[in-house]
């Protein structure tokens, strides 16, 4: 919407959140508050986002730094209608409309949005807000309509009288205005109120005694304009978007034993078919493939499963790709951009990090495999250790398709160990293995005659 113009509010300090985040930085179910408001006016394709910042405003300007946005410091906050003022170069010029969120309202939707602006242009509306009616409208705004249902004016709660307090029709602080009206009224707010400040609640009045007109939609769900004022409603949005989205996943052929213990970031992909067991966390941006098994215990963050994988019990899976047919676990810990071949097998008790393993490669239990560029068809034995680290910096083991390493065995980087080749159990290898040879490198074994037998004898004689 080329005619259409965003700005934020997100000065608040949050004082009951306790916290040196700021709160529209705290994030719901692995996401900032402040993304879930982005994300959802995104489609609507404003021409222009101004974030209006005041309490750890650096904090805030570092964290979207990445974001085609304009940023206006409130100092000191006087309320919405001052940001509204502050932040004029940013939308008097403009033409066409404006349309006003707050950062702490995670759970708007792009179609609530929409509407809310697609009714505001068609009736040609000076102001068009969106209210939600609630069972307890303590503490919010009331709507006060007239006659023929058309809004005159925003009382909020500590300054209506008790008639007016009987309303549930209350206002959600989300707004769209047509900028030419606005830029008629924002300089005539007054600090009148209880609280001293500028309300952009009295535009709305404003706009009704110059004949102008402004109509209300009601947003039919209530959660979806819940702003987060402590840790306690963080928490209760928290449930709400996970339901959600287990709701999503088991309607799309997902299987998920216990949702009451099982936690899915929206942003996660799953495929049908996948089963997911309690206390699952899937995060950050993670795909899983079709016919996955997820078992118990299991946290997996930013990661690909491809289809058929396997994760077995009490696993942590981060920045890793899992090719299809793999099984991992139990007690396995992938990370830093590893990526398991096809059918391959992760035992318990196995750490891999920053390495890439070939198709039908076993590590099955007690591993390290740090920077490690291995082949097909490999076994890791038991114990096996490649020493990645010198004291300094990391460097590389190589190993070939079709390699044998003998358990408890210590591979000292860099090295390589060609296709084939075969290393004895109870190795420290510190040289390149040619091509199907065999490597053996432990201290020669000697065996003394009845020295135990004496040894226990002298012990006895003491």
């Amino acid at each position: 919407m080329n005619d259409l113009s965003l700005i934020i509010l997100a000065a608040g300090k949050g004082t009951r959140f306790k916290s040196a985040l700021p709160k529209v930085l705290h994030p719901l179910a692995g996401r900032p508050l402040i993304q879930y408001v982005l994300e959802a006016a995104d489609p609507l394709e404003p021409a222009g986002i101004c974030l209006i910042i005041g309490h750890q405003s650096e904090q805030i300007r570092q964290a979207l730094s990445s974001l085609e946005l304009e940023f206006v410091l409130q100092e000191p906050q006087l309320g919405t209608g001052h940001a509204l003022q502050v932040s004029r170069e940013f939308w008097e010029k403009r033409a066409g409309n404006l349309l006003i969120l707050y950062g702490d309202v995670p759970l708007i939707s792009t179609q609530t949005l929409r509407k809310l602006v697609e009714t505001h242009v068609a009736n040609r509306c000076s102001a068009t807000l969106l209210s939600t009616v609630l069972a307890d409208a303590t503490g919010y705004g009331r709507i006060i309509r007239d006659s023929g249902g058309s809004v005159t004016s925003i009382v909020e709660h500590r300054d209506a009288d008790p008639q007016q307090r009987q309303i549930r029709e209350i206002n959600t602080g989300i707004y769209c205005f047509e900028i030419a009206s606005l830029r008629n009224v924002i300089d005539r707010l007054t600090t009148a109120n209880s609280q001293g400040e500028f309300y952009l609640t009295d535009c709305i009045s404003l706009l009704h005694r110059d004949s102008k007109r402004v109509e209300a939609i009601v947003c039919a769900d209530p959660a979806e304009v819940a702003g987060v004022n402590s840790r306690s409603e963080l928490s209760e949005l928290e449930q709400i978007v996970r339901a959600r989205k287990l709701q999503d996943l088991m309607q799309n052929g997902v299987t998920v034993i216990d949702p009451a213990s099982t936690f899915v970031d929206p942003s996660v992909q799953v495929g049908c078919d996948t089963t997911i067991y309690p206390n699952v966390y899937l995060q950050k941006d993670s795909v899983i493939g079709e016919s996955c098994q997820i078992f118990p215990n299991v946290r997996i963050v930013n990661s690909i499963l491809e289809n058929g994988v396997v994760v077995l019990d009490s696993c942590l899976i981060s920045e890793t790709h899992i090719r299809a047919g793999s099984q991992v676990g139990p007690f396995a810990h992938l990370k830093n951009h590893t990526v398991i071949g096809e059918n391959c097998r992760i035992g318990n008790f196995v750490e891999i990090k920053k390495s890439v393993l070939g198709n039908e490669t076993k590590a099955a239990h007690l591993s390290y495999l740090g920077d490690a560029e291995i082949g097909k068809r490999v076994n890791i034995g038991a114990g096996t250790i490649t020493c990645n680290y010198d004291g300094v910096e990391k460097n590389k083991t190589i190993i070939d398709d079709n390699v044998f390493v003998g358990s408890d065995s210590q591979l000292i980087a860099p090295l390589r160990v060609h296709r084939g080749a075969y290393i004895a159990a109870g190795s420290t290898i510190q040289q390149d293995v040619p091509e199907d040879a065999l490597a053996i490198a432990r201290a020669h074994q000697v065996n003394k005659a009845d020295w135990a037998k004496k040894k226990r004898s002298t012990k006895a004689k003491e």
